[in-house]
């Protein structure tokens, strides 16, 4: 069974740390291991080999950089003071996945019309004994990069398909830890935004930007990496999803992307306990809450945010790499899931929605 992952910050890895997502999981580890890259952000959880394994088809691979004042360290050199700063790092990242998938495209290719997409299900559907080339759909995290409405035609025709307004709080909207409303700014981006057709991610947002948005956005609605704030009562974080969200979600036929980030899964975990700790029963567990809302498996799917700010260490203990989610079928069999709905959770209900807005060529 093919999955789709709608969250993974390859660009930020690549241009950050030097990561090469065409090696193994194993050579990245071995590599990084004589410095200081997995301190900062783990040991890494992707890599093409293990995109193959795992039957990981297509991802949404993120434009990402933080502002200046949460930078972690002087390795963190992708933030921005301003929103020039910030245009100037997402261009360099948007560059470079078309410079992945240009010098490797046996390996990864950029998915930006309903016939990319198509081309690239094909391949899997074929099940070539060389691989297939996994699907990149370019998701902008964090707004700031579009320094006025007027430049999200130049994005459109870069590749971008998703826009997420806000990281942290941005000049769109408040964010996480940095609560508020959409601002004048956020109300034009949405409408920009609108004219061209752009799925909306309501990832990171306040709540507050979240239900002004659900009301007057009229295209797609998703949340790429998000979990049920209700399976973690005790979290003081405006970073996951009220019923009340969720619920507007599902009545805009929206769909969320569950990361299996142990901190995520139980807000109680700290690395002292280890990864024995989380299971992905847990990560089932998020799945089946929202299931249980909807009443059917339309709106749930998988969004790690794999090697987004922690790795292998951070990660329920069944999981090595990329390659182990395809363990969240039997459990979700166990729970009495059929076939046509461990499907959609894996990678349908991710594809429907890109079907539905992908152009159909270029």
């Amino acid at each position: 069974m093919i999955i789709v992952d709608s969250h993974q910050d390859l660009a930020w890895n690549i241009l950050t740390f030097g990561r090469d997502y065409t090696r193994s999981v194993e050579q990245t580890r071995s590599l990084e291991s004589r410095g200081q890259t997995p301190a900062y952000n783990g040991d890494t959880l992707l890599g093409w080999p293990e995109y193959q394994l795992g039957q990981v088809a297509v991802i949404f691979a993120t434009l990402f950089a933080a502002p200046i004042r949460h930078k972690l360290g002087d390795w963190d050199t992708l933030t921005y003071s301003d929103a020039d700063r910030a245009h100037s790092i997402y261009m360099a990242q948007i560059d470079a996945y078309h410079r992945l998938a240009d010098e490797h495209s046996e390996k990864f290719r950029l998915v930006q019309t309903l016939q990319d997409l198509n081309e690239v299900i094909n391949a899997w559907e074929q099940d070539q004994e060389e691989g297939s080339p996994v699907g990149l759909v370019i998701l902008m995290e964090g707004a700031e990069g579009v320094r006025e409405p007027a430049e999200l035609e130049a994005w459109w025709e870069k590749g971008v398909r998703l826009i997420g307004p806000a990281w942290a709080g941005t000049r769109f909207c408040g964010g996480t830890r940095e609560p508020g409303p959409l601002t004048a700014q956020g109300y034009a981006l949405l409408e920009g935004m609108a004219q061209f057709g752009f799925v909306l991610d309501l990832t990171h947002m306040d709540e507050e930007a979240v239900l002004q948005a659900l009301d007057i956005y009229p295209r797609s609605i998703v949340a790429t990496h998000s979990n049920p704030h209700a399976l973690l009562k005790n979290a003081d974080l405006n970073r996951f999803l009220s019923d009340r969200v969720l619920q507007g979600l599902i009545d805009r036929q929206g769909v969320v992307g569950i990361p299996p980030y142990n901190k995520f899964l139980r807000w109680e975990w700290t690395s002292n306990e280890g990864r024995e700790a989380i299971s992905l029963e847990l990560v089932v567990d998020h799945i089946d809450y929202i299931c249980q809302m909807a009443g059917n498996a339309k709106h749930v799917g998988i969004g790690t945010d794999f090697d987004g700010g922690f790795g292998y260490q951070s990660v329920p203990h069944e999981i090595n790499s990329i390659a182990d989610l395809q363990k969240i079928i039997p459990l979700l069999e166990k729970r009495g899931y059929t076939e046509s709905d461990i499907s959609a959770i894996m990678s349908e209900n991710w594809l429907s929605l890109l079907k539905e807005n992908l152009p159909k060529s270029a």
